[in-house]
């Protein structure tokens, strides 16, 4: 039978300078010099698929860009998307729009919880979630994340201790960004039966959800059980998955009316009513037609992370990868350089000539660790590699 799936060439590179683009036109003010390569921000270098382009310049060519808002086509994707990807089968009236994850994760703070209230994420971790706490005045306590044998797990006696210690909510990344783990069921039902016994709220960042590799599968949190359910709130978006987030379209899945009810109110005083008309065309596109192009884009990642893990182990044994189990970034451990946090991104940016993101950034457990984004074409993750070897090599 004949083949006629398009193939796409992820080995293309396009051009993105004078783009607007965060990660490409803005080395100078983020990094202090122009000439670097930047592999940081969350933001893959590939084209989205051909199906949401084609849907984005007919929505174009309509002309009148005027308010909107999701149609049967948007929700019934995201539903479809959810129940043929993850095996979730979610209700309409649960899906809230919003912006973006880091607005969602601000909102939810302010509207499901008071000043002074105790909120747990689990170090190292994504920036803005412990921002948002920080934001609003609660009051941040953190779990860390223990590192054996290169692998990341949950301290679950330190979470049961938090937990009964008063704390209302918790931020969960799952997938993990930056460590790469995609928590496995015995994980996260461990994790959901503490939440319940100690009535903790837990807010699941999945947005990096559809990116994992073979061997792996991803459970939505609130998917565990009709209990875990109403103690959860899921938080997903087609941004990473098919590049889209200047698109700023996310939805948050909230089974509770309470806090659905609670959410949607605290947001419409915002102003925030409507989403972006291109959004909503393109994550429906995206959820439609998007598969194929999704499973070659894995493909290609899975490619690009083993690249990676052979180079460091033949060229540079002192940096250790952190093998990941989903998103497109890898977590790189440079310790035995034996750099101070701030030296080594001072070296990486100056000495290697590369923008990867500090790991200090990402608070305790972060020292001595850098996030790389391996969302690019091999030759520039080759090219990267390269200038962080002759860099390293130098110090000798």
């Amino acid at each position: 039978m004949k083949n006629d799936a398009k193939k796409y060439n992820f080995d293309h590179i396009i051009d993105r300078h004078h783009t607007s683009s965060v990660k490409w036109d803005f080395n100078q003010r983020i990094f202090g010099r122009e000439d670097i390569l930047p592999m940081w921000v969350a933001d893959m270098d590939f084209a989205a698929p051909e199906a949401v382009v084609e849907a984005l310049v007919n929505r174009a060519k309509h002309g009148i860009y005027g308010y909107s808002d999701g149609m049967d086509g948007y929700y019934e994707a995201l539903i479809d998307w959810m129940q043929e990807r993850h095996s979730w089968e979610i209700q309409r009236d649960w899906i809230s729009f919003c912006p973006g994850i880091v607005p969602a994760l601000n909102e939810l703070v302010r509207s499901l919880t008071m000043p002074g209230d105790k909120i747990l994420v689990q170090f190292p971790v994504y920036p803005p979630f412990f921002q948002a706490i920080q934001n609003h005045d609660r009051e941040l306590v953190s779990s860390q994340l223990t590192l054996e044998n290169g692998r990341y797990s949950m301290d679950f006696a330190d979470l049961e201790e938090k937990f009964a210690n008063g704390v209302k909510m918790m931020i969960l990344c799952n997938p993990h960004n930056p460590v790469g783990r995609v928590w496995e069921r015995v994980e996260l039902e461990r994790l959901g039966q503490l939440c319940l016994a100690h009535g903790v709220l837990v807010i699941s960042d999945e947005i990096h959800c559809d990116l994992i590799y073979d061997g792996y599968r991803h459970i939505p949190f609130a998917s565990l059980s009709p209990e875990v359910a109403l103690q959860s709130i899921v938080c997903t978006a087609p941004s990473k998955t098919f590049n889209l987030a200047g698109l700023q379209t996310s939805n948050l899945i909230i089974p509770n009316d309470k806090n659905r009810q609670a959410f949607r109110a605290s947001l419409g005083l915002t102003g925030i009513h409507h989403p972006n008309v291109f959004g909503i065309t393109a994550m429906e596109a995206a959820y439609r037609h998007g598969s194929d192009w999704l499973d070659q884009l894995m493909n290609y990642l899975l490619g690009n992370m083993k690249f990676i893990i052979s180079f460091l182990n033949q060229e540079l044994p002192q940096i250790k990868a952190i093998q990941p189990e989903g998103t497109y970034l890898i977590w790189l451990d440079f310790r035995a350089l034996g750099m101070n946090p701030k030296a080594l991104q001072k070296f990486l940016v100056h000495g290697a000539g590369v923008g990867l993101s500090a790991g200090y950034l990402f608070g305790p457990g972060g020292e001595g660790f850098a996030r790389l984004n391996l969302g690019c074409a091999r030759s520039v993750l080759e090219e990267g590699l390269q200038r962080i070897k002759t860099a390293v090599k130098g110090l000798d």
